[in-house]
């Protein structure tokens, strides 16, 4: 799992920035509605994000993270993954999720991806002209996933994402699909992740590079997986280091 139910992006809101954010339900390419939260800015400048979530799916972490991207002049969709096996509901600390992870499938959460992305460009969603991908964990290599899922992109950014399979379908993982991505990457990696060692980092650089694919791959040494977190406090340099890369990585391809 990344992160812990009541966990929180170690982000400070920004004082009297005006956000204006709800609850949505969106469909899905083959009609399944699942959940998602909107954060609208209210002085636009005509970015967009999809945030996917980690194992969890939708919970407070996220909405608070597109909260903070709102405030940025950003706007955002975090959506979740479980609407086709647990409907659109909001959920406690005891829901069993992994039960719901082992039933997803790339091509599913590719579509999922898609409706947000389409709501992102409406005038309700905030008519955004570059719409970008960012993921923690299972979401980080769900986002880089997308650059190579004809959304249209202007970037994919993931924290500590696998770069090989990570689908119990078997599906390709970032590092096989490297060739069919048509956006630039941000990898933000911690050094210490016990779970995604240096080799894989690394396999995941060397794809890019071979592919042409423009990237850039941070590695913050001794930082562990989810490293992200308000909780995390000896890793703060580490996490507003990640979060101006994030903002200049949007401005920069916007």
């Amino acid at each position: 799992m990344c992160y812990e139910f009541d966990a929180l992006p170690p982000i400070p809101a920004i004082a009297g920035a005006a956000v204006d954010s709800e609850d949505l339900v969106l469909t899905s390419d083959d009609g399944t509605q699942f959940a998602a939260f909107v954060a609208r800015a209210e002085e636009p400048g005509g970015a967009g994000i999809v945030v996917l979530p980690d194992v969890r799916g939708l919970f407070r972490f996220y909405e608070e993270l597109a909260l903070r991207f709102a405030e940025n002049g950003i706007s955002a969709v975090t959506i979740d993954y479980f609407g086709r096996t647990a409907g659109v509901s909001k959920r406690d600390a005891e829901f069993e999720y992994m039960e719901h992870v082992r039933q997803t499938k790339a091509d599913q959460i590719a579509d999922d991806v898609a409706a947000a992305v389409a709501y992102l460009r409406t005038p309700e969603g905030g008519a955004c002209r570059s719409v970008f991908t960012v993921g923690f964990c299972f979401g980080g290599s769900n986002s880089w996933l997308q650059a190579a899922n004809e959304h249209d992109l202007a970037g994919a950014i993931g924290f500590y994402g696998r770069p090989g399979p990570s689908f119990a379908d078997g599906s390709p993982g970032p590092a096989d699909r490297a060739r069919e991505m048509t956006a630039p990457i941000l990898g933000l990696m911690g050094g210490a992740d016990q779970g995604i060692p240096q080799s894989d980092v690394d396999m995941y650089r060397d794809a890019l590079e071979k592919a042409g694919v423009e990237h850039e791959i941070v590695v913050y040494d001794g930082a562990p997986h989810s490293f992200f977190d308000r909780k995390q406090e000896e890793f703060a340099e580490q996490s507003a280091d990640a979060w101006q890369r994030v903002l200049e990585f949007i401005r920069r391809n916007s």
